[in-house]
């Protein structure tokens, strides 16, 4: 009984207190209450976006992209494979930091699309938007690019080959790693006598604890490129010399080669030094 009449006092005394009060000013005081919440809840928001794109206004300038992506790694001889791989880097005339950027897209006159840069994350969706907004202008695509992502490389070649667009490597560039994916796509391929095209393993960008999965997910991969190339008209021996090459390092097939397996369906020169 002595807790309920306290309990009756203490609501009796705040009844009271807000008697005072008009209900328009308590729904005024009401409103900046919630404002004053929402700031604080946007304040904390803000700080965090803040933090995690590096300033209010971060700078526009692309960022390289550190997945895996190694430019003009080193040669390797033809292992299992039983090859010889060429080594066409005293051919690479493009910027190293450039290539580590990611992807960008450039229309230059004849119709060439220039793909320049690394294939990051996304660069499928930005390829695809590009080709809508000025698909009718580009015959063929060009590319300089040591690769990247898997996923978005394969997606791109589907996109040349639907719209009936040619790819080439010119003298000078790169086309490594995921990169031959996408000139496969081409419905004729073409690459300059001085262009670096080599293959290597892919591999996972974070670690996989369970062994017996990474050797299904490896499995997996390469039965997908397999089947992608198969698609385009490249003879999948090609891989050959993906599967016999460490992540690190890269094996640049010869103009016989690129010929051999289809990669390319027009005659190259032999480059001289």
């Amino acid at each position: 009984m002595e807790h309920l009449r306290d309990s009756g006092k203490s609501g009796n005394a705040l009844t009271r207190y807000f008697s005072r009060f008009d209900d328009g000013a308590l729904i005024r005081a009401a409103f900046v209450g919630v404002l004053i919440g929402s700031a604080a809840v946007l304040g904390m928001d803000l700080r965090e976006l803040v933090d995690r794109n590096g300033g209010l206004w971060p700078s526009a300038a692309p960022q390289p992209f550190e997945q895996g992506v190694t430019v003009l790694p080193p040669v390797i001889d033809g292992g299992d494979a039983g090859e010889q791989s060429a080594d066409p880097r005293r051919f690479v005339t493009t910027d190293r930091t450039m290539l580590r950027n990611p992807v960008r897209f450039t229309l230059r006159a004849g119709g060439v699309l220039s793909v320049e840069g690394a294939i990051d994350p996304g660069a499928s969706a930005r390829f695809a938007a590009e080709l809508e907004a000025r698909g009718e202008y580009v015959s063929t695509v060009a590319f300089n690019s040591p690769g990247g992502s898997l996923e978005d490389a394969m997606a791109m070649a589907r996109l040349v080959r639907e719209r009936g667009l040619s790819t080439r490597v010119e003298d000078g560039a790169i086309c490594a790693s995921s990169c031959p994916l996408i000139l496969a796509g081409g419905v004729t391929r073409q690459a300059g006598a001085k262009a670096a095209i080599g293959v290597h393993q892919f591999y996972a960008a974070e670690e996989i604890a369970n062994p017996a999965q990474a050797m299904a997910d490896a499995q997996m991969i390469t039965a997908r490129i397999s089947r992608h190339l198969d698609e385009m008209g490249i003879d999948p021996a090609l891989w050959l010399h993906a599967l016999d090459t460490p992540p690190r390092a890269l094996y640049y097939l010869t103009p016989e080669q690129l010929q051999r397996y289809r990669l390319v369906t027009g005659p190259i020169t032999l480059a001289r030094n």
